[in-house]
């Protein structure tokens, strides 16, 4: 069993860190409207949550996360600009037999700020850095903003790019489509099949051929999907020269100065990423500013794909050298798509992080990293 009264004592430290940086101590219902959550993540987030049904909510979910409630209730009034920070359960469902807790202690800072998104990111990282420094961690810096930038610059259909953009989290299904929009993956036989036959058949034909409706989409949502694989087969294929790009760029690992050097080197090939770059550049002058030594600090473009699919900018993460068994003890980044999702338009640029006390106890204190 855990310490809990010990891990709650460090929360608490972690909590005054922020709350000295002028954070709002705030807090989360435990239950949440499950609707919400499936809106932003899809029914993915099924898999990791404890769903249940409330007779005068409806479908409801154990905490996840605090990042969207907070979001929530800054967007319904919150000040601007406003610093959050919070501690609490959260609940995931974890596989069987893995060990990894279902419930586990969360700390966290959130940053709402107009006037300088770049600066509001270096002080979040500087903050959680501060906060952690009686810890053996390292830390690890990555940009999904750079990797979207990277996809609109490509030579294909928006279908193509907004499918790319959807799956950039789940890095197996990313390559599985880029294979296939350059033509090195051939078409499924089954989707070949019924291509094939929408170019003799009209596809309501096709639909009305199948059988009786089974599911939830529709004929015409049917027919749809149809005529969106007709366009994508018609496409022709992203040239090899943009995807030996991209490719370049998901697989960069160096430091901060280094990896910039490298991304203006792909500018010469990708003007259209400049200023994804420039905004990166910005990002490291303020790091610097706010004590970081950006010299040491690794930058790896492809960090932050596997974690939470709101972050769309500035991603980090701190890491227990000699520990592969464990997650990543923080994790944070920019994340100003949901704030305009959950504003209903309205949007503000946002960015944050969570702790793990539970793993801050794994790994122990020690000299500073």
């Amino acid at each position: 069993m855990s310490d809990k009264p010990a891990l709650r004592a460090e929360a608490a430290r972690l909590m005054a860190v922020f709350e000295a940086a002028g954070a709002q101590a705030v807090d989360a219902d435990l239950l949440l409207p499950a609707e919400t959550l499936l809106d932003l993540y899809g029914e993915d987030i099924r898999a990791r949550a404890y769903v249940t049904h409330d007779p005068d909510r409806g479908e409801m979910m154990l905490r996840p996360d605090f990042t969207v409630p907070v979001v929530q209730m800054h967007m319904a009034g919150g000040a601007d600009p406003a610093r959050y920070t919070y501690m609490g359960e959260v609940f995931r469902t974890q596989p069987a037999g893995s060990g990894r807790p279902s419930e586990y202690l969360q700390v966290g800072y959130e940053v709402f700020d107009r006037a300088d998104p770049t600066r509001a990111d270096a002080e979040v990282f500087a903050l959680f850095a501060q906060a952690l420094a009686p810890y053996r961690l390292r830390a690890v810096t990555g940009d999904i903003g750079l990797l979207m930038a990277a996809i609109d610059t490509l030579g294909t259909t928006e279908a193509r790019k907004s499918a790319l953009r959807r799956h950039i989290w789940r890095p197996r299904r990313f390559r599985a489509l880029l294979d296939r929009y350059t033509g090195r993956a051939p078409v499924p036989p089954a989707r070949k099949a019924l291509i094939a036959a929408a170019a003799r058949t009209d596809a309501l034909v096709l639909v009305a051929e199948a059988g009786p409706e089974i599911g939830l989409r529709g004929a015409q949502e049917v027919v749809a999907r149809i005529a969106a694989l007709v366009a994508d087969a018609e496409a022709p294929p992203i040239p090899a020269a943009e995807a030996e790009v991209l490719g370049v760029i998901l697989s960069l690992k160096a430091s901060l100065p280094d990896a910039y050097e490298q991304l203006c080197d792909v500018c010469v090939d990708l003007p259209a990423l400049a200023p994804a770059v420039d905004r990166f550049a910005a990002r490291m002058e303020a790091l610097e500013a706010a004590g970081v030594d950006i010299g040491q600090l690794p930058f790896e473009a492809s960090f932050g794909r596997t974690t939470m699919e709101y972050y769309d900018g500035f991603v980090f993460g701190f890491v227990a050298e000699g520990r592969p068994d464990l997650p990543p003890v923080a994790t944070g980044g920019r994340y100003d798509a949901m704030t305009r999702i959950l504003g209903a338009g309205r949007a503000i640029p946002a960015v944050g992080g969570v702790i793990r006390p539970g793993l801050l106890a794994r790994v122990g204190a020690g000299a500073s990293s």
